[in-house]
């Protein structure tokens, strides 16, 4: 059939999108106060493609809200945007244009064949004093991307989400396109999802259970206009937190460039890391879209529904911005919320995804109004949804609206960013004073924040790292944050970063410091992953990436923000240590408990679970001591649910710079301590493997713990 023999008919309102079967392809969209709606079909993506324009007839093409019509004889492939006409008063709420393509808020996959530029995407005539209120009459039909009818027929090969238990799960946190981008990564398909399943060997060599994948969801690279000042080229947002399809896997992470080849490519990655045992995690930008504030591009939601989709000021013309990026998703508008459900289901059903983390999660706690709700609709549906039972869900439990609910965050089962484990953990071994009250508090999953509403120590994500802000070797690299390149004259990023050099800001050849920098790493690894909750650890962090000191990398698409893969064989020590002490935790329950410690013995007469000494061997006074601490924490019936017994574990930590001679109590069980951890041994002494575990000599009543170290000793009970 040539282009535009089609016969269009009724179609019906739900489901919402482009629908596929055998015979042609159903469409639908919201729009309450459009006067009219166009479909517009072309006929491939070059950009002066012939299109055919269909009208919705208000009768037979509208059912409530939703405009509709099925198209026979239109196959999967099919590229098509919408043009929606109505009023243009930006002061009462309306910014309809007609002249603007639309793309479908639920598209399965946009075809983008050329560089974007949002300058094409405005409302308003920039060249008008009027700014925002003037009327923008440029068609801009042949320079915006396309929405593809995508068809979901896939071979699974059986292939069903893993769901792990969070308890049971290490998290990787990773960017698609920056895991491999680098020459060095080695990879035939660098920058793409199949460059990350080529990577899949060395995340079973390192143990991780779940990717955590920065957004991939579609957004426009190349929307910031700055440049950067050392280089004068022009920076791109390579996070990709503005969000342009919630429903599109980004085109430029596939090798497949032909329409609807990201969404086979996409899910060709989720089926080959289950195979190997590894979850998908996905980043969601539910807060905002990149529609930015009233001077910002209009491409989807802005012009479907203004109103409805976005939280607006009491004056229209105003959005509130509760992101910090210029406009805040409406997510308790019932239209909002059906289509982050649906969304989400889209990802679990059709792409077999094994959880989210819900950037600026508290923005889906606010109402219509931009108020935070006690029982958010949304919140609460994600957390019962029966899809999603086993689906993770973790909140980054605060917005830029001023919101901070970590260990307050509603819903029920939700898990979070713990941020309090992070700060606490940095200033801890910076040597601040005071810190060892704060840090037991953290290593014991912190109770302080989930205990109250019967969440368990599992629903603390505890990172020391993450894409937002230092890396770990810049931690312990930089005293301060170098984010000259940005553009912004270093006023971007935290300052806020508990960081210490060590003596020399930034790289150095002097091998003290490089010593014990490297050490301190070790030391940050051994707390979070020895930790009760659920670890996270930044990608590149087990071979020392660096950032050169930038904190806030959101806008380097370059060497500052890529895996530079040789430093996994320059920093192979720190790369063995890694992938060790994460097999540690794996095999030993006593690290990934259900319940938080009690305090007491479990039977009659057992020592407690968890004691806390100083130094001498005495029970630890809270507000004395101030560097250096220890626990014992018992393993009988470590797992109450597996009915499980573990080693007991005697953990020595010393912040202090100077070398302290620990009382080490009796084991009180058949065998004697023995020593499988001691950061400040070099590399292969500094943690044993399983095979190696019970080389060491028994430790005697003493040991001596190097400044700045931990040390872990086990001993096998009787009763195990």
């Amino acid at each position: 059939m040539s282009f535009g023999n089609f016969i269009v008919e009724a179609g019906k309102p739900l489901p919402m999108g482009a629908t596929i079967d055998e015979d042609g392809v159903n469409f639908s969209v919201f729009s309450r106060n459009a006067k009219s709606v166009r479909l517009v079909l072309f006929e491939n993506g070059e950009p002066k493609a012939r299109r055919m324009e269909i009208g919705l007839a208000d009768k037979q093409h509208r059912t409530g809200d939703l405009w509709h019509c099925y198209i026979k004889g239109l196959k999967a492939a099919a590229l098509y945007v919408y043009c929606v006409d109505g009023l243009y008063e930006p002061e009462r709420g309306f910014r309809f244009n007609v002249n603007l393509a639309l793309f479908d808020p639920f598209a399965k996959a946009l075809y983008i064949n050329s560089k974007w530029d949002f300058s094409d995407c405005l409302s308003y005539n920039l060249n008008d004093p009027a700014g925002d209120l003037s009327y923008n009459y440029n068609d801009n039909f042949d320079k915006v991307p396309r929405c593809i009818v995508v068809d979901d027929d896939f071979d699974w090969q059986g292939d069903r989400p893993l769901n792990y238990p969070l308890r049971f799960s290490v998290v990787y946190e990773t960017h698609v396109r920056g895991l491999t981008i680098d020459p060095s990564s080695g990879v035939e398909h660098p920058g793409t999802y199949r460059g990350l399943i080529e990577k899949i060997p060395y995340f079973k060599e390192l143990g991780i259970t779940s990717l955590e994948l920065l957004p991939v969801h579609e957004f426009n690279e190349n929307e910031i206009m700055r440049a950067n000042p050392r280089t004068d080229k022009k920076l791109k947002n390579y996070w990709g937190y503005s969000t342009v399809s919630f429903f599109s896997p980004k085109f430029s992470y596939s090798s497949d460039k032909s329409p609807g080849g990201q969404v086979r490519e996409f899910k060709e990655m989720v089926r080959e890391l289950h195979k190997a045992g590894i979850e998908v995690i996905l980043d969601v930008v539910f807060n905002h879209t990149a529609e930015g504030n009233e001077y910002g591009p209009t491409f989807s939601f802005r012009g479907l529904e203004n109103q409805t989709y976005y939280i607006l000021n009491e004056n229209k013309r105003y959005y509130q911005n509760h992101s910090g990026c210029g406009n805040t998703m409406n997510c308790n508008n019932p239209v909002m919320l059906n289509l982050i459900i649906e969304c989400l289901h889209y990802w679990v059903i059709d792409m077999h995804v094994d959880g989210f983390r819900f950037d600026l999660g508290s923005i889906l706690g606010r109402n219509q109004n931009g108020q935070l709700m006690d029982n958010p609709p949304v919140l609460e549906l994600i957390a019962e949804d029966p899809v999603l039972r086993n689906t993770k869900i973790i909140a980054e439990a605060w917005d830029a609206g001023g919101a901070y609910q970590v260990g307050w965050f509603p819903g029920g089962r939700w898990a979070e960013w713990n941020d309090r484990y992070r700060d606490d953990a940095r200033k801890f071994w910076r040597g601040d004073a005071n810190q060892i009250r704060h840090l037991a508090t953290r290593l014991s999953g912190s109770a302080d924040l989930y205990l109250r509403d019967g969440r368990k120590p599992f629903h603390s994500i505890n990172f020391i790292t993450s894409h937002d802000g230092f890396t770990l070797r810049d931690l312990v690299s930089y005293n301060s944050k170098h984010n000259d390149e940005n553009g912004e004259d270093n006023h971007d990023g935290s300052e806020n970063n508990y960081s210490l050099n060590y003596g020399f800001e930034g790289e150095t050849l002097n091998p003290t410091i490089e010593a014990e920098r490297e050490q301190q790493i070790k030391n940050f690894l051994t707390t979070l992953i020895l930790s009760q909750g659920t670890p996270m650890i930044l990608g590149g962090d087990e071979f020392c990436r660096t950032q050169k000191g930038n904190n806030n990398a959101y806008c380097q698409d370059n060497e500052i923000s890529w895996y530079d893969w040789k430093l996994l064989e320059r920093n192979a020590g720190l790369f063995r240590f890694t992938k060790e002490i994460i097999a540690f935790r794996k095999r030993h329950h006593a690290f990934m408990r259900p319940e938080f410690y009690t305090g007491k013995g479990g039977t009659y007469n057992a020592p407690p679970d968890v004691s806390w000494y100083n130094v001498n061997g005495e029970m630890l006074n809270w507000e004395k001591e101030d560097s250096a601490f220890s626990m014992r924490l018992e393993g009988t019936k470590a797992d109450i649910i597996a009915d499980r017994d573990d080693n007991d574990f005697f953990i020595m930590f010393n912040a202090s710079p100077q070398d302290i001679k620990f009382v080490v109590p009796d084991s009180g069980s058949y065998e004697k301590w023995r020593r499988v951890i001691d950061t400040a041994f070099p590399s292969p002494y500094d943690i044993l493997p399983l095979d190696r575990e019970k080389v060491p000599p028994e430790i005697g009543s003493e040991y001596k713990v190097s400044s700045r170290s931990v040390v872990v000793l086990f001993s096998h009970p009787e009763t195990h």
